[in-house]
């Protein structure tokens, strides 16, 4: 700050242009102080155990939201990518923002005063398509709803239709899973119990728990944690084995077969500046921006690999392990990780960088499933490490979404 405030008060050698702007600069400064301690006076507002917040149900939370393409051009142009149909990055933005709005409709407290609470993306639990585009001159609509609670997170439901002639048509059913944090946004904060009141939502909220329990498991049976199972077992080595040239007796001597690719040869990386325009309430970089720019990188990696235009198919947990800040150099990184017959899995990595110190942090990670028009070549591991990455890819591969699976809230009771 005291850098920051003599080169302020050298502004008389400085054109008058950026003098605006550092006043700018200022302003923003001490709005964001001010905002910090307005939240902190908010924290005698927390509970200090969840059974004295009032029970909630799940139309408490149930939000419908109208995004108008078919009626307003110029909305239409935002969401327009370069081949005619609706760009699905921006709808993940959509999804991440509609999220945080059901859950704080959740939250909401009856006597209408200002929300303690700071809710944050903890988790995309999985994204299912059932439509291969999405057309840009037809009215979507967002509806979605808290479906069930812990302690301090809660899952929230959310489907994506399209009206096309004369009816919504669904074309995405979400899992995103939020958690509550103070108004610092530095511990946790108590959710509001969920109940359920017809026999339909009681089955939501079993599907939710069971959902909280898979999870539970998969981090557990982590490649991270844990060896591969033994079917994973033969799978790899029989990989190594193909792999291995017949002219020779050695396990060095390593050969692709035909219409493969080394999974060290289809990285695609890139960087992004994080400006404060990408920022969110709590002043960090909006999680549906990184959604967005991990989207598009996998997208085009995915299309470069299978020399053909891809759609995407399906978006498996994505997990917010660390909020990025504003002005960070974040580094992405994406690579095939495994293939099926027409069908690419993309992981993407994502890292902030300290230019000054040369750290580096994992923020997220990310995992695509998209179809390409035409078969690919299979992608093959050569190291160990690669054997995992092609397991991990396997894993989270969902070649087919739940395309018959997306549930519109027309024949749901909890809208009513």
């Amino acid at each position: 700050m005291k850098l920051f405030f003599y080169r302020f008060r050298m502004l008389h050698r400085i054109p008058s242009v950026f003098i605006g702007a550092c006043r700018s600069l200022v302003s923003f400064c001490s709005e964001n102080i001010q905002a910090i301690k307005d939240r902190t006076s908010l924290s005698s507002l927390l509970v200090s155990k969840q059974e004295d917040l009032p029970v909630k149900r799940m139309k408490d939370s149930y939000l419908e939201v109208f995004l108008p393409l078919g009626s307003q051009p110029s909305l239409r142009e935002k969401y327009l990518n370069v081949h005619n149909f609706v760009r699905f990055g921006r709808i993940l933005e959509d999804l991440d923002s509609f999220g945080v709005l059901i859950s704080y409709n959740h939250m909401k407290s009856e006597n209408g005063s200002r929300s303690p609470f700071s809710i944050v993306t903890a988790l995309v639990d999985e994204i299912d398509l059932c439509q291969k585009h999405i057309l840009p001159d037809c009215d979507l609509k967002f509806t979605g709803n808290v479906s069930w609670v812990g302690k301090t997170s809660m899952e929230v439901q959310m489907h994506l239709s399209q009206y096309y002639d004369g009816v919504f048509t669904p074309v995405l059913n979400a899992t995103f899973v939020m958690v509550t944090r103070d108004p610092e946004n530095k511990g946790p904060a108590f959710v509001n119990p969920l109940k359920a009141e017809t026999p339909e939502e009681e089955d939501i909220l079993r599907k939710g728990k069971l959902n909280k329990l898979k999870r539970i498991n998969i981090s557990q049976q982590s490649l991270f944690k844990m060896a591969p199972n033994e079917e994973e077992r033969k799978l790899i080595h029989e990989l190594f084995l193909n792999t291995l040239d017949p002219r020779t007796v050695s396990f060095r001597s390593r050969v692709l077969s035909e219409n493969s690719v080394w999974i060290a040869e289809t990285k695609l990386k890139g960087l992004e500046i994080c400006h404060p325009q990408e920022r969110n309430i709590h002043n960090k970089i909006f999680g549906g921006f990184l959604m967005r720019k991990a989207f598009e990188l996998g997208w085009a990696n995915a299309c470069i690999y299978g020399n053909s235009r891809p759609h995407v198919v399906a978006v498996d947990d994505i997990i917010f392990q660390k909020p990025v800040e504003i002005g960070s150099l974040l580094y992405l990184s994406s690579q095939v990780c495994y293939t099926q017959q027409n069908h690419i899995q993309v992981r993407v990595h994502s890292e902030v960088v300290n230019p000054y110190t040369k750290e580096h942090s994992t923020t997220n990670v990310f995992h695509f499933t998209f179809c390409s028009d035409k078969e690919v070549a299979r992608v093959t591991p050569k190291t160990y490490g690669e054997s995992m990455l092609y397991l991990d890819g396997k894993r989270h591969f969902k070649p087919y979404g739940k395309q018959n699976q997306v549930a519109s809230h027309e024949e749901s009771d909890i809208s009513k």
